[in-house]
């Protein structure tokens, strides 16, 4: 069965499926000390079958890992989305933003639009972000978009730290869904700078 991906956008963004054409900035991630909490620095090969493996969950899953893109110039700044390869203990929300994009809310914006579509179209009840414990710019996303270290959980190898996300029913219309409205609205706004710890 082939899956039609779903293309969302947002207000500076587009998430598309990953394209071969996108891949030279994937690899260039990856094979970078950048990719040092993912598993990297991957070598060529590792890099290539990874991504060969973004593309293919979307069929085996269902969902997966979109392509973020500038809604302007159709620059490509990372990925974000779902992720659960083989031992993964739970359905994982996922980001990865390349060097030159970091800093700019790109992360933050594409991955609460991916939940969204998760919740409202997959009837998602739940889902986790396995992170390195010591790639704070991850743990402060993730607690940006409400997720909160769930020592419960299993974790994928014990070496990192499960983040779980709000329910639907605990971030729709909210308080913290407003707040995280706001704060993608005041990146977007050339004239406004946020105080405090860039979004990663």
């Amino acid at each position: 069965m082939t899956h039609t991906i779903p293309v969302i956008e947002t207000r500076r963004l587009i998430l598309r499926g990953p394209e071969p054409e996108d891949y030279p900035d994937f690899k260039s991630t990856f094979t970078s000390y950048r990719a040092r909490f993912m598993g990297g620095p991957l070598n060529p090969y590792e890099a290539w079958m990874l991504y060969a493996a973004e593309i293919g969950h979307w069929q085996i899953r269902g969902y997966g890992m979109w392509m973020i893109h500038d809604k302007v110039t159709d620059e490509t700044y990372g990925m974000a989305g779902g992720w659960k390869p083989a031992q993964w203990p739970e359905a994982e929300i996922a980001w990865v933003i390349w060097p030159d994009a970091a800093g700019k809310g790109y992360a933050l914006e594409a991955t609460h639009a991916a939940r969204k579509h998760f919740y409202r179209h997959l009837g998602w009840e739940t889902a986790v972000s396995y992170i390195d414990p010591k790639n704070l710019d991850s743990i402060r996303l993730a607690e940006r978009l409400g997720a909160k270290k769930d020592p419960e959980a299993p974790t994928i190898d014990g070496n990192d730290a499960v983040y779980r996300h709000p329910s639907p029913a605990k971030l729709e219309g909210t308080q913290l869904a407003h707040g995280i409205d706001m704060e993608i609205a005041h990146y977007a706004d050339p004239l406004f700078k946020p105080k405090g710890w860039a979004i990663d």
